[in-house]
């Protein structure tokens, strides 16, 4: 009796948590499970809790946090680079652990294992760069502000999204996006961005002003070089900078809009932009920031695997049903046609 040495198990402490409400000693307790007395003691006397008393899950769960012994991204120096590689670039860590198990095969580190690293990091360094790791970089949500009038009413030709087709809202078909502006702190500058639902691409632009032509102008530049099938509907929010919504109907684009104070009806373009803000955040001087390191963003974010396509990244995404369309429904022009065949 009382020479076993291995870890106690739930099983255990819930008999001990038993027999101890039964009026059972601790020496009794120790032979009933074959341990030393020494063992219930210290079982007793270190997990349990101050108002609760002992508690078998509570107990076990003190124990599992002794034995921690730290994070594996500080036992193994290259996944951690690995890690910071990838969340640098802008990847979240769900993104960065579900292409890790893409790429291996197998699940390599979970998600909430890279959120506690990083907090742990800023929790022992005080240094808080490292919120910059993660995907928004905030330590509290903002102000939301108060609802104004809305602009509905001055938008000519408006269609509400409940119109909208029912293959645009269940993003399996490629051809239909949402729309919005990243606006900036210095009065005029925004960026146009527009999302395709499907792929979950980006297209941007950058328009001089909030002027409702000229948004309207880099509307029609962003969709025009896209064959026909991958542009079938848009949706916008009510802001009178898509008050000229209706040039996109010459190239056989549908529009709609959102409900007021509905932005939620667009989740795309808005989950799009909170992402982007980590490389554009508020501040930014457009002015400031080159056509290169603009595209470059932009490529980054259309770069990043996303859960929702299988840890594929939205150009991937993208350039297969591209691929699949005009393989299946465009054939060759001739000259091309007659060059391939030559080549072969």
């Amino acid at each position: 009796m009382g020479r076993r040495y291995d870890q106690l198990s739930l099983e255990d402490r819930c008999t001990i948590a038993r027999l101890q409400a039964e009026g059972r000693s601790i020496r009794q307790i120790a032979a009933a499970l074959d341990r030393t007395a020494s063992t219930i003691s210290r079982e007793l006397r270190r997990n349990r809790g101050s108002y609760v008393g002992y508690k078998p899950g509570y107990a076990q769960e003190q124990a599992k946090a002794r034995r921690w012994v730290g994070s594996r991204l500080e036992r193994d120096p290259t996944l951690r680079r690995a890690v910071l590689k990838r969340l640098a670039r802008g990847w979240s860590p769900e993104q960065v652990a579900g292409r890790l198990a893409r790429e291996t095969g197998r699940k390599v580190i979970s998600y909430e294992s890279i959120y506690r690293f990083i907090y742990a990091q800023m929790a022992r360094t005080k240094d808080y760069g490292w919120r910059h790791y993660l995907p928004r970089g905030k330590s509290r949500r903002g102000f939301r502000g108060r609802r104004g009038g809305s602009a509905a009413s001055f938008i000519e030709g408006r269609i509400s999204v409940a119109e909208r087709p029912p293959d645009a809202a269940d993003r399996r078909t490629i051809g239909h996006w949402e729309a919005d502006l990243i606006l900036f702190a210095k009065y005029g500058q925004a960026v146009l961005t527009v999302h395709e639902r499907s792929s979950r691409i980006i297209l941007a632009s950058r328009p001089r002003n909030k002027a409702a032509k000229g948004v309207a102008r880099h509307l029609v530049r962003l969709f025009a070089p896209l064959p026909q099938q991958f542009r079938r509907t848009i949706t916008f929010d009510n802001g009178t900078e898509f008050a000229r919504h209706q040039a996109l109907h010459r190239l056989a684009i549908k529009t709609y809009f959102c409900d007021p104070y509905s932005p939620w009806q667009k989740g795309g373009i808005e989950n799009a932009i909170g992402r982007m803000r980590r490389f554009l955040p508020r501040k930014t001087d457009l002015a400031t920031l080159s056509v290169r390191r603009f595209n470059t963003l932009v490529s980054a974010y259309n770069a990043t695997p996303r859960k929702c396509l299988d840890f594929r990244t939205p150009a991937e995404a993208f350039s297969e049903v591209l691929h699949f369309e005009c393989e299946s429904t465009s054939p060759l022009p001739r000259g091309r046609a007659e060059v391939r065949r030559s080549a072969q």
